[in-house]
């Protein structure tokens, strides 16, 4: 019992060689000769908990990423291109969905199928290369108002210009700097803090540190717009969102360009995001005393089987916010020059954590964060996460789309599980002109770049060639996982030989090009 099993050995040695411990098996369809090959997919991903390998070379594409755009000294190409055959064709099929499905909505006939097509629609847009969708019905709009709260100072205003790159600094030796920020933003104290725990829990204020967690990605929004308003050009950053040991979330942010320091503290003290969702103070309904779902109305009370409030009707009857979040005291800015071991530093710090999850940030061995953390998901249970969360249900209101089986405190939102600790939003926050390049581009650079190191091309293939469908669990012509893991290590052994091999050639004409030219002089 004490010898390790062989799979767990294979999947050792497949981490030690950087091969995908969790491959996703499809089954390829060479259109042109007929043949069929099994073929393993990269699980792609991007913690180390699910496949170290994956969320290595995540890791570093997010490097390369913040590396490349950090300093740029040249716009980034922001032309889009020209539509093709197949983008026109789905607009013009969109279209006519639409008109059809208006003019059986203005008939009083059944749209679901025709809702159904358009949504399918939808997403084949998305997937052929088009961004947004200037096609969806206009929905109704609340008035809400744009004043400037009274307890949030105003900001200065300066004139967009059309550019996102920032000044430039030239030394008395005529040299030119072109000076970045590094940022971090955190969210204000809800109790005396010590070693990262509470020091009274019972006053901590834990149904604020929650709600502030929750709509923390939207207070990160509105830094960015009231950063370019008072910049007056449009700023670009990359930044990444982590756990502080209190577990509060908190922002770190590479900005191109730079501002006085005292403008980004003042930038961050008058930022706020309103909350405007229905109040969720009062608890109507808890225990067994639970709303019922009825097919033709929605969800009753079960004393008085009156309809509850719809998501709608509820939100034209809020007066004032349920909550407001903003930034803590708190600020750190620093200067940072492309090139140097700063920036280079700012770099790891960013990625330092994108392979690790939110919760990960505790402590197995101090059982008191782990009774705050406890403590945390408590108050997160029932508190609603979104417009469709089932917690609305506690406070007399129907959930956005309601459906039936929804219970208060049994949410699958991603805010509510232990590992996220109230925040739902992406890690990485990258701006659409940081490097003027996808994340896609990013690794289709490094694919170029290996198999130029490895003497081959990296031709553009049909992309109708192959046709992939997935395998289904039992396939008896998948060998099993242990066996693929070793071909996989086998194969990266072969490349990595083959590439030593070219490197000691390329170092051996350059040392007989250097004795050459000593004997010349």
């Amino acid at each position: 019992m004490s010898r390790p099993l062989a799979r767990e050995v294979a999947e050792q040695v497949a981490i030690q060689h950087g091969v995908c411990v969790r491959p996703v098996a499809l089954k390829r369809l060479d259109t042109h000769t007929g043949q069929t090959d099994i073929i393993d997919v990269p699980c792609g991903a991007t913690l180390e908990t699910l496949c170290p390998p994956c969320a290595r070379r995540n890791r570093h594409l997010r490097v390369a990423q913040c590396r490349e755009g950090w300093h740029l000294d040249a716009e980034p190409i922001t032309t889009p291109s020209e539509p093709n055959e197949e983008q026109r064709w789905l607009i013009e099929f969109r279209a006519d969905a639409q008109a059809q499905r208006d003019t059986a909505e203005r008939a009083g006939q059944d749209t679901t199928d025709l809702d159904a097509v358009i949504i399918g629609l939808d997403a084949e847009i998305n997937a052929a290369g088009m961004r947004g969708n200037v096609l969806a019905r206009a929905t109704s709009k609340r008035n809400r108002s744009t004043r400037r709260r009274q307890d949030a100072p105003d900001l200065p205003r300066r004139k967009m210009t059309n550019t996102t790159l920032g000044r430039t600094f030239t030394s008395s030796d005529g040299k030119v700097y072109r000076p970045s920020l590094f940022v971090t933003l955190t969210l204000p104290s809800y109790g005396k803090i010590r070693d990262g725990v509470p020091v009274d829990p019972d006053s901590y204020d834990y149904r604020r540190a929650a709600r502030d967690a929750l709509h923390f990605s939207k207070l990160v929004d509105r830094f960015v717009q009231n950063l370019r308003r008072v910049a007056g050009y449009d700023v670009q950053y990359f930044a990444t969102v982590e756990p502080q040991k209190r577990l509060a979330p908190h922002l770190h942010m590479a900005v191109r360009g730079t501002l006085p320091r005292a403008e980004i503290r003042q930038i961050a003290a008058a930022t706020y995001h309103q909350v405007w969702w229905p109040a969720a103070d009062e608890v109507l309904f808890d225990g067994e005393h639970l709303p019922v779902w009825d097919n033709g109305a929605g969800y009753l009370d079960p004393c008085t089987g009156e309809v509850l409030r719809s998501w709608d009707q509820a939100l034209d009857e809020t007066a004032e916010p349920l909550h407001v979040v903003r930034f803590g005291d708190q600020v750190n800015v620093q200067g940072v020059l492309s090139g140097t071991p700063d920036a280079d530093q700012c770099i790891r710090y960013l990625s330092k954590y994108l392979t690790k999850s939110l919760g990960d940030s505790l402590d197995p061995d101090q059982p008191t964060q782990r009774e705050h953390a406890e403590r945390l998901a408590a108050a997160l249970r029932f508190e609603p996460c979104s417009p469709t969360c089932a917690n609305w249900l506690r406070y007399g209101i129907q959930p956005k789309n309601a459906k039936p089986g929804m219970l208060p405190g049994r949410c699958r939102g991603k805010a509510h599980k232990p590992d996220h600790l109230g925040y739902a939003g992406r890690r990485v926050l990258v701006s659409r002109k940081w490097s003027n390049k996808t994340l896609a581009e990013h690794k289709q650079d490094r694919r170029t770049w290996v198999l130029e190191a490895l003497g081959q091309t990296d031709e553009p293939t049909d992309p109708h060639r192959y046709l992939w469908k997935p395998v289904p669990a039992g396939d008896a012509n998948v060998p099993p996982l242990a066996v693929r893991l070793l071909r996989a290590v086998a194969e990266r052994q072969r490349w990595r030989a083959h590439m030593a091999e070219l490197q000691a050639q390329a170092d051996g004409l350059v040392l007989s090009a250097t004795e050459n030219t000593g004997r010349a002089a």
